[in-house]
């Protein structure tokens, strides 16, 4: 238990990938400050959004918001960036600086990153060496636009069982995770499991609830997560990043309900986290 150690106060906030098929960013980000978000993830959608005259119009309409970080989707050119044809990688890391440049624009400090997505069966993913001196070109790239790399856990990519971060890090000592409640239950380990090895890397947690059905929610009263034991885990952790309820847009009915789980999440947020 840590005692008169002085506390980072951590925010919770909503990414733009929770309004994805009923919202753009641009408008996304004006309803997430009318909610009160405070911090957001902007996820970007497609190439178009990969542009400085895009970063522009998403600076214009953050009102209050501050970003943490940015998210792109993930087959897009992400697992280009870890290719063996020296071109279509280049390719894939100049879209990836288009994307840390919309961050840098925006404020973030963080991009998720979700690396290859497992679909060939008769491809070695588990290279770690491989995967990892390329996650240290993309850290040190990333650095030159003031931000960091976060590797998510996420069933169908690179980080799907606990124990990949450890190995990728030892050729990639700057990269840092992100951590998904969802993802760690579908791929069918304990949350904890990628807590205990993600430690003081941890720099963005995405929030979600499940409803009795096993269904994904939002976080509220009624889910079956406990994060209370989350938060205090994240609080002897020395946690000094943002959390950003994540869910899909199938899991809420009206925005009212985004605004609701913010304010349950705070509630929970304010007992554990002190200055």
């Amino acid at each position: 238990m840590r005692t008169n150690v002085k506390v980072i106060i951590m925010e919770i906030g909503i990414s733009t990938a929770s309004l994805f098929g009923r919202a753009y960013n641009e408008n996304a980000l004006p309803i997430l400050d009318s909610l009160d978000s405070r911090v957001c993830e902007v996820f970007l959608e497609t190439y178009s959004e990969y542009t400085e005259s895009y970063a522009s119009l998403l600076k214009q309409n953050l009102g209050s918001l501050k970003v943490h970080s940015i998210h792109t989707l993930n087959t897009h050119f992400e697992p280009q960036l870890f290719s063996n044809c020296d071109r279509a990688r280049e390719d894939a890391v100049k879209i990836f600086e288009s994307c840390l440049n919309t961050g840098k624009t925006l404020g973030a400090s963080c991009y998720t990153l979700h690396g290859k997505a497992r679909f060939k069966r008769s491809i070695v993913y588990d290279n770690y060496q491989e995967v990892g001196l390329y996650t240290d070109e993309l850290t040190k790239i990333a650095e030159k636009y003031d931000m960091k790399v976060c590797l998510e856990n996420v069933e169908w990519a690179y980080y799907n069982k606990p124990g990949f971060f450890k190995e990728v890090k030892k050729y990639a000592p700057n990269l840092n995770c992100c951590l998904d409640i969802k993802q760690a239950r579908e791929s069918g380990f304990d949350y904890k499991d990628y807590l205990e090895e993600m430690g003081e890397n941890l720099l963005t947690v995405h929030l979600s609830d499940v409803n009795e059905m096993g269904k994904i929610a939002l976080p509220s009263e009624k889910g079956l997560f406990d994060f209370e034991d989350l938060f205090k885990r994240l609080y002897e952790n020395g946690f000094k990043g943002n959390c950003l309820i994540e869910v899909y847009k199938e899991n809420f009915n009206s925005y009212d309900e985004l605004k609701q789980s913010l304010n349950y999440l705070r509630n929970i947020k304010q007992k554990i986290f002190k200055e």
